[in-house]
């Protein structure tokens, strides 16, 4: 993989990036390297100036070798360094990085999600059913894991659900290297607002859903801005597939026409749903039968275009819930556009499991305890009013916390779906960050009815976790909520080792037999 100085002026100034050239060299070199962390520069490498910089950086850089930078302005540390100076750093990587790893975009056939909730499930089951249908050349890049092949070495865990766009397109490559031909993706407000996925345009694009979530000082200023984003992933799909059942229906359809041929736009939506607007919903789901491991549901084609696709049948589901019904609708629909059919969406649906969703341990002399990712109001209402209309009015004991540095909007949430739903609350540490989690408890204690939910507050999750477990009754359900599989807590700028929700409730479970 390599770039010139040329082709980089040449690409900058078609997406009307550049703004000055300041050569010191052979315009026609040859930059073997790409980074935008110092640490990472090699012999001639291509260095981006971007995000919280400081100018010690391009020092570091320029002494491992870096040769070129780009930036929004000239900097002294520069100096006898080729200077590439754009409008906008963020457009300049991402276009940039898809020439250096010769666009690997072109050789993948993708499909993307956003929305507020039930992204990552919609995305795993999409890939699970595409592993079926392309006999396991299908690569995620999901919250939880990304997935670039077939080896142990090519899974690991996510840093951001939609990454940077220099490792985006790093990882698309490395993909593509191992014999990948589709690729299931999340894609972020954040990715759009920070231009991580700018100049893509997916095969298939996905809105499932949206509801008020990251509004704060560091993501979106207000909700207005948090849709704007969201919607950018519909204007950049070749064809669009939508939950009509959504908030804001009649503005998330119009931007999907607004570039989308409204013949490749597909609607879903719950048996009995009527729409907000007149369109043709294209396939209806419903539940069929639901256990305490599993559930069944039908997926119907009600438009000529959808029976085309042939995915209309009967679907077991061992993630139980009727959101998850409608994530797994999102998944049998995403997969036929991408090729797959009937038996391998049922087979993709049918064998799939997700870390750190659904997850539930029956603890003898004490309630049903499930652990789930669910982190905002949405999700967690979601989750709770299943759980409570499943159980038939169960006590409900939650354990959950609410992250720092981002995310702000959703302690009053948490508070307000509290008061709706739950009996008995233990607020906990959840990924502080650089804020003190006993504030982020106390902001959220701010918005609870004591009278209605008896809340306290326990800084220790592990210990919250043994607390509610202890305190519950057969036939109550405890939720340890929002942290699923993460095997850390984000404190201070470090990944400190934490054993997990299901690990320490099967350790209390241990205890108390």
């Amino acid at each position: 993989m390599a770039l010139t100085l040329d082709a980089c002026t040449l690409i900058l100034k078609e997406h009307h990036l550049l703004k000055s050239v300041a050569l010191n060299g052979d315009p026609t070199l040859n930059m073997t390297g790409i980074a935008y962390d110092s640490r990472q520069v090699t012999e001639d490498t291509l260095f981006f100036c971007k995000g919280n910089f400081r100018p010690i950086y391009l020092t570091n850089a320029k002494e491992l070798g870096a040769v070129t930078y780009v930036a929004e302005q000239a900097l002294v540390e520069g100096n006898g360094m080729n200077a590439l100076i754009v409008t906008n750093v963020q457009k300049a990587m991402a276009v940039l990085s898809a020439a250096f790893y010769d666009y690997p975009q072109d050789d993948l056939f993708i499909v993307a999600y956003t929305g507020t909730k039930g992204k990552t499930t919609a995305a795993y089951f999409t890939q699970s059913i595409l592993q079926a249908a392309t006999r396991h050349k299908t690569a995620l890049f999901s919250t939880i894991d990304r997935v670039l092949g077939p080896k142990a070495e090519d899974r690991f865990k996510s840093d951001l659900t939609t990454p940077e766009s220099l490792d985006l397109f790093r990882d698309m490559r490395k993909a593509v290297e191992n014999g990948m031909t589709h690729l299931v993706m999340e894609v972020s407000s954040q990715a759009y607002k920070k231009n991580r996925v700018y100049g893509l345009t997916f095969d298939v694009g996905f809105f499932l859903n949206i509801s008020p979530d990251h509004v704060g000082p560091n993501e979106h200023p207000n909700f207005e801005d948090y849709l704007h984003c969201k919607l950018q992933l519909l204007v950049n799909s070749r064809r669009c597939v939508i939950n009509a059942q959504t908030q804001y229906f009649a503005d998330v359809y119009a931007a999907a026409t607004a570039t989308t041929d409204p013949e490749s736009i597909y609607l879903f939506a719950e048996t009995n749903y009527q729409p907000t607007i007149p369109v043709v919903i294209d396939f209806r789901f419903g539940n069929l039968a639901t256990g305490l491991a599993e559930s069944r549901f039908k997926v119907t084609a009600a438009s000529e275009r959808a029976i085309q696709l042939g995915v209309s049948g009967d679907y077991q589901l061992r993630l139980i819930g009727d959101f998850n019904e409608s994530n797994a609708t999102a998944a049998v629909i995403g997969a036929s556009l991408a090729g797959a059919d009937l038996i391998a969406a049922q087979q993709g649906v049918r064998d799939l499991r997700i870390p750190g969703r659904m997850e539930t341990l029956a603890v003898p002399g004490h309630g049903q305890v499930y652990v789930d990712y669910a982190h905002n109001y949405a999700s967690m209402k979601a989750l709770l009013s299943f759980l409570q209309k499943e159980y038939n009015q169960p006590r409900l004991l939650v354990v959950v916390g609410s992250p720092g540095d981002k995310g702000v909007s959703r302690r009053a949430g948490f508070a307000q779906v509290l008061n709706e739903y739950a009996d008995r609350a233990i607020l906990t540490t959840d990924d502080p960050g650089f804020e003190d989690p006993a504030a982020i408890a106390a902001e959220i204690l701010a918005g609870i009815d004591q009278t209605k939910v008896t809340t306290t507050i326990e800084i220790d999750r592990a210990t919250a976790i043994e607390q509610a477990i202890t305190e519950s009754k057969p036939g109550e359900i405890v939720v340890l909520a929002a942290k699923g599989a993460d095997a850390y807590q984000k404190v201070r700028g470090v990944d400190t080792p934490y054993p997990t929700d299901m690990v320490i409730a099967k350790q209390v479970a241990a205890k108390l037999s």
